[in-house]
């Protein structure tokens, strides 16, 4: 890790937060636990946290709302745990903003993978680029500055998959066409054209500004 990174553990089963605490205090991180929905918008309302690692059932009230919360104040990581595995209910998460879906039961060391990947893509050193003023996700911004910055490539899924999810990537091609419609959603349609077939393109001006 480039510094030193927060993240917020939310999940109430104890024999998951536990560990989850324990082995990512070991790698370095600092570890607030919650184990309820507004336990943890309290701990984020307090700031600090650089990442939610959000289970989806929660007892007071679920994961998606505690996200959608999450969402309309903030663009911190969100990577979110459940143990539901179908496509639906991960393409679900995502559209509501989730940077991440990591389905249970999973591996300790996938996990510290997926969150230093999803802090990888944060633009803390980044100058200032296109639609600077967009609250987008960091993995929005990772799609928007690999697609504006090449704007005559075609980028098939998979390949937007390596640009934004790096090697820890194991679930549905679909997930990009979400993140792609959440970022159409918050820059305006016309800027990322559809290839049919083939995947997505650049359609806006190479140096606007939104």
């Amino acid at each position: 890790m480039a510094s030193y990174k927060t993240i917020l553990a939310v999940d109430d089963e104890p024999h998951i937060l536990e560990p989850v605490k324990a082995y990512l205090e070991k790698q370095g991180y600092g570890v607030f636990a919650a184990s309820s929905g507004k336990e943890a918008l309290a701990l984020l309302g307090r700031g600090g946290i650089d990442l939610v690692l959000l289970d989806l059932m929660l007892p007071d009230m679920t994961g998606e709302a505690v996200c959608r919360k999450i969402r309309e104040t903030s663009r911190i990581p969100v990577i979110m745990l459940t143990a539901k595995v179908a496509e639906d209910a991960q393409l679900a998460g995502l559209g509501m903003g989730a940077d991440d879906y990591l389905t249970k039961p999973f591996s300790l060391k996938l996990l510290a993978a997926r969150i230093e990947t999803v802090l990888r893509r944060l633009p803390e050193s980044e100058p200032p680029t296109l639609f600077a003023d967009k609250d987008l996700t960091a993995t929005e911004r990772k799609l928007l500055n690999a697609l504006s910055s090449r704007p005559s490539r075609v980028f098939t899924r998979d390949e937007l998959i390596d640009v934004a999810f790096d090697d820890a990537f194991d679930g549905y091609d679909r997930v990009i066409d979400t993140h792609i419609k959440n970022l159409r959603r918050k820059i305006g349609a016309g800027y990322v054209k559809t290839v049919h077939g083939l995947g997505y393109r650049w359609g806006g001006a190479v140096g606007c500004s939104g």
